[in-house]
């Protein structure tokens, strides 16, 4: 495996790992009583199917999906930043982590790709 293959591959577990992570933080948070969040995890883990399987219809729009992916990333930040005023808990702060993370390595891929 040449080093461009396995840095593609370490970015492509990287962003599957942050978004599986924000993905469980806002489900369990749905779970606690907070149903919008169920509907953010999901929506999470939806872009993350659309980005990687290997779905023939899907596929040609690849670089459309990181986008709506980076765009969905970066409003539930905002969201969270308006909700809460930016005072939160340590899972909130640490999730608003994962998630600037995941724009990045997002935006890194999109760069990759072209």
């Amino acid at each position: 495996m040449t080093t461009t293959a396995s840095s593609a591959l370490t970015l492509r577990i990287s962003i599957i790992v942050l978004t599986v992570v924000t993905a469980i933080v806002h489900l369990y948070l749905g779970f606690q009583g907070l149903p919008l969040f169920v509907l953010n995890g999901l929506g999470y883990l939806t872009l993350l199917v659309a980005l990687y399987l290997p779905i023939p219809q899907l596929v040609p729009h690849r670089n459309a999906v990181r986008w709506v992916f980076v765009g969905y990333t970066a409003l539930t930040i905002v969201l969270w930043l308006v909700i809460t005023g930016g005072s939160s808990t340590v899972t909130g702060y640490i999730d608003k982590i994962v998630e600037l993370l995941l724009i990045a390595l997002l935006v890194s891929e999109a760069r990759g790709s072209r």
